[in-house]
């Protein structure tokens, strides 16, 4: 699958037998082939990334809110309507009942000439047919898993901790539903009948959005519940921790990890006694603190890198949108007395299609390219930083154009968005889009490092932060990110800043990214001493607080939104 994949031929850790459930057979050959074959056309979503349904969400409320014009729907069915875009990509469940509603509304409402009625009904149709081709997907794929199984069946081991699957979603869709609530009681009283219909119909749709996450965690919870019921199917197969933190499962004999079949995010449960060690022996020194971070960044450039290959075994049959439980070999080999692993899913099974391990070879492949082209230009700027220091003064950067460019893009596209509307879609996104501004422009715009002899100064929006040199942990720049962060957890959160650079347009013209040069030089003087400067720069030459900025910012967007007509 990618260069990482190019695999070491065995599984680095295998499970002892005595962890293997008596009589699991191990999931390879033709059965996980016709697992994996067990796929939905390529043209019904399966694998859809946040972007894309919040995409898809857009699109849907801007779809009810036509309904609701050109049919006379009233704002809650359009909604609905709203909604189904949404459901075919995340809850192919709720499609199957969704559907037939729907038709009743547009068959009331609409007339059978009608040409939006028409639409829409083709639309309903749609979304129903991928919800049940997937939904038969699943079923498939659970009986080809259950055939694999055949008939061994044993109950989750001890260390899978208490049941907490579900939980984050459940609260998370509280707070839309409550909102989504309170905007269709006060939208309702609005005395333009434009403004009552598109503010009811939001309501109803952000109402539907939150009890959407909340069913998504009760069927969660209630799926990683019933393996807990009752013995389940096992299989054993390879595992690995992905680049991206989800657990890739291979088949049992694909000792090269050529080809794996799921995804799924998973978490590991740790003991209340793990919590209530002695304080004492828990307590790191200073020291041994220092050596600790050290070694975590030593480890950074292995993020994007996959786990070794191990040898587990899976608990409950999977399918795309089940709940597994996986007990793995440590991942540790020099740790011969660490206990296995045992995690839980923490979201639903995620099946890879033949398609999207392409996709997958190809973005990893495009990664390699991109870190290579990162890294020319990393040696091409510590090669120029030399000629910049030694001097003994005080040095200073700040934001540059590129940064002021992308600002200038930012509110220029804010602008189209809400100045075209009127009423409360020109002041609801209007005001979300100029709080986040406020928060979010001023440290693009005009962030400033000053580096003198006690260390780096870095303004804010509400204090200058400063980092001394030796208690500097990081300095890099990787992709559009810079990044300086302490090893002292008094200076709060890692201090960064974000533009877009092309790293192959800057390696074929010989470029060199405005951050990557900050960096360079920073790094130079935090590991050679020699080119630090030697004099303190003055309270008033570190930057200024920010937050004056955002203010200002502020006030110009309300007089925007309510002067421009």
């Amino acid at each position: 699958m990618s260069a990482h994949i190019e695999l070491q031929g065995q599984p680095s850790r295998r499970l002892p037998e005595s962890a293997v459930p008596e009589g699991c057979h191990s999931w390879g050959g033709e059965r996980v082939r016709a697992w994996a074959k067990a796929q939905p056309p390529v043209w019904v979503p399966v694998r859809t990334r946040s972007i894309h349904v919040l995409a898809v969400a857009v699109v849907g409320l801007l779809c009810g809110l036509w309904l609701a014009n050109l049919v006379d729907v009233p704002p809650g069915p359009a909604a609905l309507f709203s909604l189904q875009l949404v459901w075919t990509l995340v809850r192919p469940e709720v499609v199957r009942v969704s559907a037939p509603v729907l038709f009743f509304v547009l068959a009331w409402y609409g007339g059978s000439r009608d040409v939006a009625t028409l639409v829409a009904t083709l639309a309903v149709t749609a979304t129903w047919a991928m919800a049940e081709i997937r939904m038969s997907a699943r079923r498939t794929q659970r009986q080809w898993a259950l055939a694999a199984a055949e008939g061994v069946m044993a109950s989750l081991p001890d260390g899978v901790g208490p049941l907490r699957r579900g939980r984050f979603l459940v609260g998370l869709g509280l707070v839309p539903a409550v909102l989504g609530g309170v905007l269709v009681f006060f939208g309702s009283g609005l005395d333009v009948a434009a403004d009552r219909l598109e503010a009811t119909l939001a309501g109803w749709f952000v109402v539907g959005l939150g009890v959407t996450s909340v069913l998504s965690g009760w069927l969660g919870r209630r799926r990683a519940a019933a393996l807990r019921g009752a013995p389940v199917p096992v299989l054993r197969v390879l595992m690995r921790d992905g680049a991206n933190g989800d657990v890739e499962v291979f088949a049992a004999d694909d000792v090269d990890a050529v080809r794996p079949l799921f995804t799924v995010a998973a978490e590991e449960w740790y003991g209340d006694g793990d919590e209530d060690d002695d304080e004492g022996e828990r307590r790191l020194s200073q020291e041994e603190m220092d050596e600790l971070l050290d070694s975590l960044e030593n480890d950074e450039g292995d993020d994007e890198q996959a786990g070794a290959l191990r040898d587990a075994v899976l608990y409950g049959a999977p399918y795309e949108g089940g709940e597994i439980v996986i007990v793995s070999a440590p991942e540790d080999l020099d740790d011969v007395d660490e206990e296995l692993v045992v995690e839980s899913s923490a979201g639903p099974v995620r099946a890879l299609s033949e398609r999207a391990v392409r996709r997958r070879v190809g973005a990893e492949k495009a990664r390699v390219r991109r870190n290579a082209a990162y890294a020319d230009r990393r040696e091409a700027a510590a090669a120029v930083t030399a000629e910049h220091l030694g001097s003994g003064a005080v040095r200073r950067w700040r934001a540059g154009w590129l940064d002021w460019a992308v600002c200038t893009v930012l509110v220029v596209w804010a602008a189209l968005m809400v100045l075209p509307e009127g009423g409360l879609w020109r002041y609801i996104p209007g005001a979300l889009l100029g709080l986040g501004g406020a928060f979010l422009l001023p440290g693009m715009a005009a962030w400033w490092i000053t580096a003198d002899r006690d260390g780096l100064w870095f303004n804010g929006m509400g204090r200058v932060r400063h980092i001394e040199w030796d208690h500097v942990m990081t300095v890099k720049c990787e992709g559009g990110e810079l990044k300086v962060d302490s090893r002292r957890a008094r200076f709060g959160a890692p201090w960064t800043t974000h533009a877009p650079r092309w790293a192959r347009l800057e390696r074929r013209f010989g470029l060199i990214h405005p951050y990557e040069r900050v960096a360079a030089e920073i790094t130079a003087m935090w590991k050679d001493p020699a080119l630090r400067p030697t004099e303190v720069s003055a309270e008033r030459a570190r930057g200024r607080v920010l937050w004056p900025l955002g203010v200002v910012l502020a006030v110009l967007w309300v007089a925007v939104l309510v002067l421009v007509p």
